[in-house]
C-alpha cells in the first residue's frame, strides 16, 4: 500500500536532514534511493504544515457552564497573611445558577491545581516556566469533567489549592509557592502532592474538633478552608496527605472517576478522588465524581455509566439502617459480618516506626472489639510492589509526566501545558526546589538508555498483572485489607539550603504502602487512626490507615470504615495534649 503526498509548496526538507535521519538508525542510503525518501519525507512535512494551519479544537462537553460565568479569581499563593499555611494557589468563587442537582447544594470545594478551572491559572506546582516555557502560567479554556460534574450537583468552587512540584513528592515543602504547612502544627509537612488539598480540609476538620473538645478556635492561624477537595494519586498523593492531615482520602478504583482536563503523570497510574472532613462526605462526593465520561481512556469496560454508578452515601446509610433492624448497630456488633485481612508485610516495611505500628495494630483491634472477623494475611509481593510501580512507570515518567508527550489514544491532551526540554536551568531550579524532579529525568534516561530496556519494563508490566493478582486472591476471603499509609509521624519541613540527600531523606519509604495499589488499580482510603508525637518539636499529629478493597468494590471500604469509627472517631483518640 503506497501514500501520496499532493503539495504544491517547494520541497522544504534537506538531503543532509534525510542522512541525519537516517543515521540515528545506523543506516546510509544510497545515492539513488535518496530522492525517492526525501521526497515521501517532504509529503510528511506538507501534511504537518497543513494540520498545524488547523485551530485547535476543544470539545464542547468540556466548555465551561455559561451559568458559571464570568469568572474571577485572586492569586493567594505564597500570601503569608491571606493565606497563612499556604494553602491556595488561587481562590475564586465559581456556582451554576441552574445545576442539574443539588447532592453538594452548600458544600465548598478546592482542586488540586494540576485540575483545569477554565478561567483560572493553572500552575502545576512549579513555576511557569518549566509549565510552558513562558513567564505566564496557562488558563485553561475548559473545565475538568470533576470541576463540571460538582458544579453540576451544586457545589461552590472556591478555587485551586497548592500541590507539589510536578505532583511529584509525598511531602509539602517543594511547592513554587512555598511550603504547605499541617493544619494541626505549622512547620510540619501536610503530605503531598495534594498538599494544599488536605491543608483546606484540615483547616475545617481542626475548626470543628477543636469546637467539640472545647478548645478555643484559631482560624486566624489556619486561614479559610473547604468541606470538600479533589486530589490527585499516581503513588499515594491523596492518601498520603490524607493521613498526614487527619482527613479522608479515596484513591477509587482506576479509571472509575474520569482524569480528563488534570495534568497527567502516567495514565496507568493516574487517579483522582475526594478528600473530605468525614467518610459520609467522602461517599457523597465519589458518587457525584463517578462515571464514565466518554474521553477519558483510563475509563474501562468495567467503569459505569453515569447513571449506573451506585449512590454510595446512601448504600451506606441503608447499611447501617439494615444493621440497626437487627440490632447490630451497636459498639459491639458494627462490624459483624465484615472480615479484615490485615497484610503482615505491610507492618514490616522499611522505616515503619513502633509508634505507627502500635496505632495500626490497635485499629485492628477495634475491628475485632466492634464484632470483625480480623486475620492477619501474608502477601509476599507487597514488599515488591514498589519496585514493581518504579521500573513499570519510570521509562515513560519524562515523556508523559514531565514532558506532556501525548499518549496515542483519543483524550484532551491539555495542550496548554508545554514544558520546555530539561536544562541547565531547569536542573538549578528543580535541585533547589525539589530535586526528586531531576532524579526523575535521571531515572528516566538510565533505564531508557540500557540495551534490554524494553525486556525489563516488558517483565516489569507482567509483574503488575501478577501483583494484581495477588491482592485479588487474598480479597476473595476478605472485604477489606488493612495497612498503615504513612511509616511515621509527619516530619518537619526542610530547608532549601539542604543538601539533596537532607531534601530528600524524610520521603524514603513514604509510599511503600500506597503505590503498589496505583498499578493494581484497588481503591484505597486512608483515615484517621490516631495521633503520634512530633519530632523534633513538642505537640501531636494525626497518624492515619489504610482500608483497601476489590476494584469497583469501593462500598465494602466504606461500610468497614463506618463500622470501625463507631468504636470511637480515631481523631478522638486524643490524650488531651495538642500543640
Amino acid at each position: 500500500m503506497s501514500v501520496v503526498f499532493l503539495s504544491t509548496r517547494p520541497p522544504t526538507v534537506s538531503v543532509e536532514k534525510l542522512d541525519a535521519i537516517a543515521g540515528r538508525y545506523g543506516v546510509a542510503l544510497p545515492g539513488h534511493e535518496q530522492p525517492h525518501y526525501l521526497h515521501l519525507l517532504n509529503g510528511l512535512d506538507a501534511t504537518l504544515t497543513q494540520l498545524s494551519t488547523l485551530p485547535v479544537y476543544t470539545d464542547p462537553r468540556l466548555l465551561p457552564d455559561p451559568t458559571t460565568l464570568p469568572r474571577t479569581f485572586v492569586k493567594l499563593g505564597g500570601d503569608a497573611v491571606k493565606n497563612p499555611l499556604n494553602t491556595w494557589s488561587h481562590q475564586t468563587k465559581i456556582s451554576s445558577t441552574q445545576p442539574i442537582h443539588t447532592r453538594l447544594a452548600g458544600k465548598t470545594i478546592a482542586v488540586k491545581d494540576n485540575v483545569s478551572i477554565a478561567g483560572v491559572p493553572l500552575t502545576g506546582g512549579t513555576f511557569p516556566e518549566l509549565l510552558t516555557g513562558k513567564k505566564e502560567y496557562p488558563i485553561p479554556e475548559i473545565d475538568a469533567v470533576v470541576v463540571k460534574r460538582v458544579l453540576e450537583a451544586g457545589a461552590v468552587v472556591k478555587g485551586s489549592a497548592n500541590c507539589e512540584h510536578f505532583s511529584m513528592s509525598p511531602l509539602s515543602f517543594t511547592s513554587a509557592s512555598g511550603p504547605v504547612h499541617n493544619a494541626w502544627l505549622r512547620g510540619y509537612t501536610t503530605g503531598g502532592s495534594s498538599s494544599g488539598c488536605a491543608a483546606a480540609v484540615a483547616a475545617m476538620q481542626v475548626q470543628g474538633w477543636r469546637a467539640r473538645h472545647g478548645l478555643p478556635s484559631n482560624d486566624e492561624e489556619i486561614g479559610e478552608g473547604v468541606d470538600m477537595a479533589i486530589g490527585g494519586d499516581q503513588g499515594g498523593s491523596i492518601r498520603i496527605p490524607a493521613s498526614y492531615a487527619g482527613i479522608y482520602g479515596l484513591k477509587p478504583t482506576h479509571g472509575l472517576i474520569p482524569y480528563t482536563g488534570i495534568v497527567s503523570l502516567i495514565p496507568m497510574i493516574d487517579h483522582t478522588g475526594p478528600m473530605t472532613t468525614t467518610l459520609e462526605d467522602n461517599a457523597l462526593l465519589l458518587s457525584v465524581l463517578a462515571g464514565y465520561d466518554g474521553m477519558d481512556p483510563r475509563c474501562t469496560p468495567e467503569t459505569p455509566l453515569r447513571k449506573n454508578v451506585v449512590d454510595y452515601s446512601a448504600l451506606l446509610a441503608c447499611w447501617k439502617t439494615e444493621k440497626e433492624a437487627k440490632g447490630e448497630w451497636t459498639p459491639q456488633s458494627a462490624g459483624r459480618g465484615l472480615r479484615v485481612g490485615v497484610i503482615r508485610e505491610s507492618l514490616e516495611v522499611m522505616g515503619l516506626t513502633e509508634e505507627v505500628k502500635a496505632i495500626i495494630t490497635a485499629a485492628a483491634a477495634q475491628f475485632k472489639a466492634v464484632g470483625a472477623d480480623v486475620q492477619e494475611v501474608s502477601i509476599p509481593m507487597h514488599t515488591l510492589g514498589p519496585s514493581i510501580w518504579t521500573i513499570a512507570t519510570r521509562p515513560f515518567m519524562c515523556e508523559m509526566g514531565l514532558q506532556n508527550r501525548v499518549t496515542p489514544y483519543p483524550q484532551y491532551p491539555m495542550p496548554d501545558v508545554t514544558p520546555p526540554s530539561f536544562s541547565q536551568s531547569a536542573f538549578d531550579i528543580l535541585n533547589k526546589h525539589n530535586p526528586a524532579v531531576v532524579n526523575m529525568f535521571f531515572n528516566s534516561a538510565f533505564l531508557n538508555e540500557k540495551p534490554d530496556a524494553n525486556q525489563m519494563l516488558a517483565r516489569a508490566m507482567t509483574h503488575v498483572q501478577q501483583l494484581r493478582d495477588a491482592y485479588d486472591a487474598v480479597l476473595e476471603d476478605f472485604d477489606v485489607l488493612l495497612t498503615p499509609v504513612n511509616p511515621r509521624v509527619g516530619s518537619k519541613h526542610p530547608e532549601y539550603e539542604m543538601t539533596v540527600d537532607q531534601k530528600m531523606e524524610p520521603a524514603i519509604g513514604a509510599t511503600l504502602n500506597t503505590c503498589q495499589f496505583n498499578v493494581t488499580g484497588h481503591p484505597a482510603l486512608a483515615m484517621p487512626a490516631g495521633w503520634g508525637m512530633a519530632p523534633d518539636g513538642p505537640g501531636m499529629l494525626p497518624v492515619g490507615m489504610q482500608l483497601v478493597g476489590k476494584r469497583f468494590d469501593e462500598m465494602s471500604i466504606f461500610k468497614a470504615a463506618a463500622a470501625w469509627e463507631f468504636g470511637g472517631l480515631g481523631l478522638d483518640r486524643w490524650n488531651g495534649q495538642l500543640n
